[in-house]
């Protein structure tokens, strides 16, 4: 029995003002081919389906188009809602699709949704968890002592009898970790372990029970513990951190004893997210200019300020997302003791010598002015601290 594993979709993500839609039918479409190519018994898609609890019509425009076009293959469809879904908008309609093979656990009821796959191979028990706090697993049993993700999930499975002696998969999606393991962090969710928090990170061990954990939430695809413990990494690059990861789609070939084979499928974007870095006359050296349509990330070397940097790397990158300098100005304020800086000295005095930093010169009345008007719209009193 074969299984595609999806996790992190984030439809209707955007990079900076540019809308992803079209790149994320692109690469939804690949995905599909995939599955018809390689004759998928179905999709497992482990959470943050949308970028935002109240998606875009667009965005619900394309998930339904996704739907659609694996059910019509006869390709079944098992998801869960992540930390972005919102799971009263997807619950709605989850019976009506059952009727159609996707199968969709929203919200955490007090169980973990448990169906069964059949073909001529054998038979394969797929459970579904959604993203769940201790506060929600807590409310159904009181009686248990729940302080964290951890004990809250080891909860969940253990209410749901899950048997070992048969052949089971889990879809989740949860930050998961253990034995001094922690996951490699990126894109949306690459926040750190001090603020992702280690009271969220739930041990891998507790999933000892399952053949195979379609996980999502973390946006690089990786092994946790155990080969068959697994996040997909979500299918496009939605961040600088992730430029030089190669994405893939697990491809999971399920053994009538439950031994499991993991192969990993390269997916190629319609538009690639590149981290390119030098002096603007290197960068756009006609000899150095490559896939001009890629999404780009600039760091720029140069010494001086270069005045709008972004409307000239526009005409030659028109899907340049953000430009930064690193020289010896940036160097130097990286050195800077924010805290000394600040020590009694009042806005005026801060900006300016913050701009002679940024750009070796005095700051003018007139600019001056404006970063007071824009500090008074915020809040900021102009006063020593």
């Amino acid at each position: 029995m074969r299984f595609l594993h999806l996790g992190d979709l984030h439809i209707g993500k955007s990079l900076s003002d540019f809308d992803l839609i079209s790149d994320q039918k692109y690469i939804l479409d690949q995905i599909t081919d995939i599955a018809v190519k390689n004759k998928i018994n179905a999709v497992l898609i482990a959470g943050d389906i949308y970028d935002k609890s109240i998606p875009s019509e667009a965005a619900v425009s394309l998930f339904d188009y996704f739907i659609r076009s694996l059910v019509a293959k006869k390709i079944k469809i098992y998801a869960v809602t992540g930390n972005h879904d919102s799971d009263e908008r997807l619950n709605f309609g989850s019976s009506l699709f059952a009727s159609n093979g996707v199968f969709l656990s929203a919200k955490y009821d007090g169980r973990l949704h448990k169906h069964v796959l059949e073909d001529e191979t054998g038979r394969v028990n797929i459970y579904l968890m959604p993203f769940i706090k201790a506060s929600q697993v807590k409310h159904f049993y009181p009686e248990e002592s729940i302080e964290n993700y951890d004990q809250a999930v080891r909860v969940a499975i253990e209410k749901s009898e899950v048997n070992p002696e048969e052949v089971n998969l889990l879809v989740a999606h949860q930050f998961v970790g253990g034995k001094g393991e922690t996951p490699e962090l990126s894109g949306s969710e690459g926040l750190g372990v001090q603020n992702v928090g280690l009271v969220e990170m739930v041990g891998y061990d507790c999933f000892d029970a399952f053949n195979y954990v379609a996980l999502g939430h973390i946006h690089s695809g990786q092994k946790i513990g155990r080969e068959e413990v697994r996040y997909s990494g979500s299918p496009l690059k939605y961040s600088l951190s992730e430029a030089e990861h190669d994405k893939s789609v697990p491809m999971v070939t399920v053994s009538s004893d439950g031994t499991v084979e993991t192969t990993l499928i390269s997916l190629k974007p319609k538009r690639d997210l590149r981290h390119i870095r030098g002096t603007m006359k290197q960068l756009l050296a006609k000899e150095n200019i490559t896939d001009p349509e890629d999404f780009i990330y600039v760091t720029l070397t140069d010494e001086d300020i270069v005045r709008d940097a972004m409307g000239i790397f526009q005409q030659t990158y028109p899907n340049t997302v953000r430009i930064e300098y690193d020289n010896s100005h940036t160097k130097e304020i990286s050195q800077v003791d924010i805290e000394k800086i600040t020590e009694n000295r009042s806005f005026s005095d801060m900006i300016s010598e913050f701009y002679r930093m940024m750009y070796g010169c005095e700051i003018s009345e007139e600019e001056l002015k404006v970063m007071h008007e824009i500090a008074g719209e915020a809040g900021v009193a102009d006063e020593t601290h």
